[in-house]
């Protein structure tokens, strides 16, 4: 049996194998390869890495892994996974793993406005955080899609872009990629931005949080404590898909999946040291 299995190869799962690995627990990273940032070609805010293709960090922390001897990582999609008692099965098509912790960091999923065009720029040209992407559009107009982040999104936003126009979802027709940003046709004209802003709708990537019992918020993300816990014992989740009570809303970026990983793989080793 399996002293842990992380569940996602993203920054989080990627930290929380590494803690592990390196207080030589048998631990097992099942990677999908479906990443939230896949579209995204530079991540920023991250010191030392600001500007790197995330797929190269994946990359570099793979090699980091594998100077240790109990750490595997395996490119599989995970199936299901159940409780047994004390214990818990990850099925991996006919094979079924047995293991003592599991660390859930699969991630979630965003699911765009509907605008044609939209999931053409996604990640590029458009985007919904302002630290990580919001330096990329200094000095440009930039839109902001929607009114429901409009207030907030301006207040940051205020001292980066040349100019910001928020545009009613409704009003528009048709998102472009260009070779100044994006042509965006609304109902009534066509404007030319360097950028945008949108929000997306966020929903858990896997099933296993609600095939473990772990509770949701109504926000449907993974209800967990500041060590990572969840409401299941012996279950923990790092990165995007979880929510600390105490913080108003997540905060998803690199380095606070990486933080998120680490604490997650910390607890889990003293809980199984204990």
């Amino acid at each position: 049996m399996l002293d842990a299995i992380v569940i996602g190869g993203g920054p989080a799962g990627l930290q929380a194998t590494l803690t592990l690995g390196r207080m030589h627990r048998d631990v097992l990273l099942l990677d999908s390869g479906t990443y939230r940032n896949a579209t995204v070609e530079h991540m920023q805010n991250f010191i030392t890495h600001d500007g790197r293709d995330p797929a190269e960090l994946r990359r570099l922390a793979r090699k980091d892994i594998a100077a240790y001897d109990t750490a595997e990582i395996r490119e599989v999609t995970v199936d299901s996974v159940r409780r047994t008692g004390d214990t818990f099965e990850v099925i991996v098509g006919d094979e079924v793993l047995a293991t003592r912790k599991i660390v859930l960091a699969t991630g979630v999923r965003d699911t765009l406005p509907d605008v044609p065009g939209i999931a053409e720029a996604w990640g590029r040209e458009i985007a919904h955080c302002p630290y990580c992407h919001g330096h990329e559009f200094a000095g440009e107009r930039v839109a902001i899609l929607g009114t429901e982040r409009a207030e907030h999104l301006t207040a940051l936003l205020g001292n980066i872009a040349s100019e910001l126009i928020v545009l009613d979802e409704d009003s528009v027709r048709e998102v472009e990629r260009t070779n100044f940003g994006l042509r965006i046709t609304l109902d009534d004209e066509t404007i030319g931005v360097g950028g945008m802003f949108i929000a997306t709708q966020v929903s858990q990537q896997a099933p296993f949080a609600e095939q473990l019992g772990v509770d949701l918020y109504e926000s449907g993300f993974v209800q967990i404590d500041a060590m990572g816990r969840t409401n299941v014992p012996g279950v923990f989740a790092a990165g995007d898909l979880g929510h600390v009570p105490a913080l108003p809303g997540p905060m998803p970026s690199v380095a606070t999946a990486i933080a998120a990983g680490v604490i997650a793989g910390s607890v889990c080793n003293m809980e199984l040291a204990m």
